[in-house]
């Protein structure tokens, strides 16, 4: 198999994401200007249900029978970053499966990959390549529920990309497109996923784990204990590993290395371990990006936290001495701002699938 498969649509477009028995949806009609009419969203989990009862639950929702755009989660592929191959662009795909065979969790026959290229072209030096690598059985347990539901499936995409489109359009509408922009999204539950693009390409990305209990946390409102914590960072020299070891590509994650962590403020309660956790997980990774791309300052960072987005970004806009601003995407997705806070949270990240172009890379 091979993805995204790309057929002709209607003016509705249906963004599913199908992890963990759960189904989470976006139904939204294009409009001019890049703007999409939310029709409605929501969360179905299949809970005890056998799967011919949940699919009747999700037909009496009306969801049956569109054009459907999905979008993988996560937990369900790896996303690696390796040294371009020198091939022809055609053999790239096969030439990366070769690359990664030792990195991937699964046998190198039993996923499904794609490839990109890192960044807009523009710089001088040795290329890279994000590689996306989704299981065979992950793919077709998708291709179930579709064919259940009497869906089209014409694109799988995944978060980071998806994300990369809803903050470079934001970008675009400030002016600030040919700029490097951050963006964070935070979902309870789930990891934090943050990219870093310009020119409506994807430069860097990486996953970390969102402390358990995060978003309920007072972090806000612990400025001492936070500036403790911002002014306890291990200088980038001392945790920042080889970033590219035998042609590959690391940095997604450094929980749990034996790099030095903070010590938490004298007096600091859990709520504060869990705010410096997390500052000094981003304040890691933005210092890679001014290593690793120091031609491009980033020009700021958006935040999406849910319904603490604007806190957040005015904590994390404190700390780390960068302009940050919440992850607002209700003026292009009129329709969107309704519903539960706890189902907007995880539709969030569908509504960038809505702005895929298929000049896009993946």
């Amino acid at each position: 198999m091979r993805w995204p498969w790309i057929r002709q649509g209607s003016n509705e477009q249906l963004v599913v994401s199908w992890s963990r028995q759960t189904l989470v949806y976006v139904l939204a009609r294009s409009g001019a200007g890049g703007v999409h009419q939310v029709l409605k969203f929501g969360v179905e989990r299949q809970g005890a249900d056998s799967m011919e009862d949940f699919v009747r639950r999700l037909h009496a929702l009306g969801l049956k029978g569109y054009e459907a755009r999905v979008m993988l989660r996560p937990e369900q592929y790896q996303w690696l970053q390796i040294d371009a191959p020198a091939v022809a662009p055609d053999e790239l795909r096969s030439a990366a499966r070769y690359q990664i065979r030792e990195m991937l969790e699964s046998h190198v026959d039993d996923v499904t990959l794609d490839v990109m290229r890192v960044g807009d072209g523009q710089q001088k030096g040795t290329g890279h390549l994000f590689v996306v690598a989704a299981t065979n059985a992950v793919l077709r347990g998708v291709l179930d529920l579709g064919d259940a539901m009497n869906w089209t499936v014409s694109v799988i995409d995944v978060q980071e990309t998806a994300q990369r489109n809803l903050q470079s359009a934001l970008a675009t509408r400030d002016g600030g497109a040919d700029r490097a922009n951050a963006a964070l999204v935070l979902v309870d539950g789930q990891q934090a996923v943050l990219t870093i693009a310009a020119n409506d390409e994807l430069f860097y990305t990486r996953r970390f784990e969102l402390p358990e209990g995060f978003l309920a946390a007072s972090w806000g409102h612990g400025d001492d204990a936070a500036a403790a914590a911002a002014n306890a960072f291990t200088p980038v020299d001392e945790y920042v590993p080889d970033y590219s070891v035998g042609g590959v590509s690391y940095g997604n994650d450094y929980t749990g290395t034996s790099a030095a962590q903070p010590a938490s403020p004298a007096g600091g309660s859990m709520d504060d371990d869990k705010a410096q956790r997390l500052l000094v997980e981003v304040q890691r990774s933005l210092d890679v990006w001014d290593r690793s791309w120091s031609s491009m300052p980033l020009n700021g960072m958006r935040v999406y936290a849910g319904e603490r987005s604007e806190e957040l970004s005015k904590w994390l806009g404190t700390q780390l001495g960068q302009t940050v601003a919440p992850l607002d995407v209700n003026a292009l997705f009129p329709g969107f701002e309704g519903g539960a806070v706890a189902d907007q949270a995880q539709c969030l990240p569908l509504l960038g699938v809505l702005m895929r172009t298929e000049s896009r890379k993946l």
